[in-house]
């Protein structure tokens, strides 16, 4: 049946069913059996049937696209980009274009005649162009939970942040690192405000204080230098520097090879990760120790190696880093940093894949779905190890 063009009433006839039963069976709509969509798939792809897209968005007051928006500082960052890859190709098998919209957003009625849905990257509740994206009358998924105090969107993504980052402190510490810092993003997002909230948590929870330093949320290598230089003069006792901002991780190496400070440590004798004879005491345990003998992880005299800190942050003492996204930056960096591997084209897709589902009816509105990441482990932290995740 190649000679005109096929049609729905075609595909019914070969199939057996109806053709509102092959409509829904194509579409991903109504009550249809997996057996039955299935044979009428099959049936519509031997017979050469393509649906008519513009006639189907008339009958549907559809545009045919979705609109995505992203953090201001997004068109920099490699997990952005990569996460708009994601969601322009998971919309695209549903027959979707993606619009990307600019950062200061537009009006509610302007966009809901445009696009069909929308995905809200990361919301910051000091955007002000997400209450008008959230009320803009048409489905609206969120890359993270939004914080503000607008009507909530009609379906979320969600990472467990504050696991992510309380792994990572957990590597650092069980690789011999006794005062942590992290260097965490300002901003209103969930994501920030999460990662800010579960250095103070962990640290109470362990009595491990944590060094807690605020770079903006999309912090370049020169800002992390700089706050890396100052985190580490004001307290030369931190023997680990977690990063959050992606691509950022460079600028806290560059900053520890300017003080002297080797990165990673091969867990020998007076380093990061091992315990030596004569070892040189942290500054906590100058101060008294938090077991009151100054044992820290690993008993009388245990931390980090290499001579006395300095008041500029120099020490040769070993210091281990890592990162909360992984990227280009980290993998490519010598040493190799360990991150998180937040999977953003992944996470882009599954961020499109719930509004499509919502868009055509096979999943209720108001779903959060939950996004799997890895911390891949490498030389910046010392001896590589499995990977872990939650």
């Amino acid at each position: 049946m190649t000679s005109r063009t096929v049609t729905l009433l075609d595909v019914a006839r070969a199939a057996g069913v109806s053709k509102s039963t092959v409509s829904d069976a194509l579409q991903g709509s109504g009550r249809v059996a997996e057996a039955t969509r299935d044979r009428v798939r099959a049936v519509a792809e031997e017979l050469g049937y393509r649906p008519n897209s513009a006639a189907r968005r008339l009958r549907r007051a559809s545009t045919g696209a979705v609109g995505l928006h992203l953090p201001a500082t997004a068109t920099r960052l490699d997990y952005y980009m990569n996460l708009a890859f994601g969601a322009v190709e998971r919309a695209q098998e549903d027959g979707l274009d993606m619009m990307l919209l600019g950062p200061s957003g537009a009006t509610g009625g302007r966009i809901a005649s445009r696009v069909d849905g929308l995905l809200v990257i990361d919301p910051e509740s000091g955007d002000s162009a997400v209450p008008g994206l959230l009320d803009a009358g048409v489905p609206v998924v969120t890359g993270e939970r939004y914080l503000g105090p607008a009507g909530g969107p009609s379906g979320a993504v969600v990472c467990d942040n504050a696991a992510s980052l309380t792994a990572l402190l957990d590597h650092v510490t069980e690789r011999g690192a006794r005062r942590p810092a992290v260097l965490a993003p300002s901003g209103s997002s969930a994501w920030a405000t999460a990662l800010r909230a579960t250095a103070g948590s962990w640290g109470r929870a362990r009595g491990v204080p944590v060094a807690l330093r605020t770079v903006p949320f999309a912090a370049t290598p020169a800002e992390a230098e700089a706050a890396t230089r100052e985190l580490l003069a004001a307290d030369p006792a931190v023997d680990a520097v977690i990063c959050a901002p992606d691509g950022s991780a460079p600028g806290v190496l560059r900053a520890a090879a300017a003080l002297g400070r080797p990165v990673g440590g091969s867990g020998g004798d007076g380093g990061i990760g091992g315990i030596g004879e004569g070892a040189v005491h942290t500054a906590d345990e100058s101060r008294g120790s938090r077991s009151g003998n100054g044992s820290g992880h690993g008993g009388e005299g245990a931390g980090p190696g290499g001579g006395g800190a300095t008041a500029d942050g120099s020490s040769g003492a070993p210091l281990l880093v890592a990162s909360c996204v992984d990227g280009t930056a980290t993998r490519g960096a010598e040493p190799p940093v360990t991150a998180v591997d937040l999977r953003p084209a992944a996470y882009g897709r599954a961020c499109a894949a719930l509004l499509c589902d919502i868009l055509a009816g096979r999943t209720a509105p108001d779903t959060v779905r939950g996004h799997a990441w890895s911390m891949e482990i490498r030389a910046s932290t010392g001896p590589s190890a499995a990977p872990a995740g939650p």
